[in-house]
């Protein structure tokens, strides 16, 4: 029996030690906003938060997770009260296929935990091992941005306009 927290609440898993914690979050727990990718850590849809750090669950064994807390995209905000990034994702309409957009999250969420003003490049540099194949990365950058820029006291909360070249065609 292998025991940690998962969004707020201590949960406890019968799944083989060496298992996945993406499998068990996924498959034991039925939350299925992280998702798989690449199995090899290398693309970032799977990442969650464990113990407050942006991993790629997909390689982490559930044994190593013991006593740890672990954050999912469900736990990070709910649909009536959104994390700011989730809110800036909506409102600079960032997903087109969605499919890496919870690893991304994720991962930005992270970024702002450790560094809440980050500069262009540190955003740049913190979210380039999330891979995005509808190629959404100045929406991404501009949606992190936007969550910086609304933070900080004072600021004025102005959607950062998204480039002509950017916008989806219908």
């Amino acid at each position: 029996m292998i025991e940690f927290t998962l969004n707020g609440k201590l949960v406890q898993s019968n799944d083989e030690p060496d298992t996945p914690l993406l499998w068990v979050v996924r498959d034991s727990f039925k939350l299925k906003g992280s998702k798989f990718g690449c199995g090899m850590a290398q693309c970032g849809a799977c990442t969650m938060h464990i113990d407050g750090r942006a991993q790629r669950s997909c390689v982490i064994p559930v044994a190593a997770v013991a006593g740890k807390s672990i954050t999912t995209i469900e736990g990070l905000g709910t649909p009536d009260n959104l994390h700011p990034l989730q809110q800036a994702w909506v409102d600079q309409g960032v997903p087109q296929c969605g499919y890496c957009q919870s690893g991304q999250i994720m991962s930005a969420a992270s970024l702002l935990n450790d560094n809440p003003n980050p500069s262009e490049a540190q955003v740049e540099a913190a979210m380039a091992g999330n891979i995005c194949r509808c190629g959404c990365y100045p929406r991404i950058k501009t949606a992190i941005l936007t969550v910086v820029e609304q933070s900080q006291p004072g600021a004025v909360q102005v959607a950062i306009p998204i480039p002509a070249s950017e916008e989806v065609q219908s």
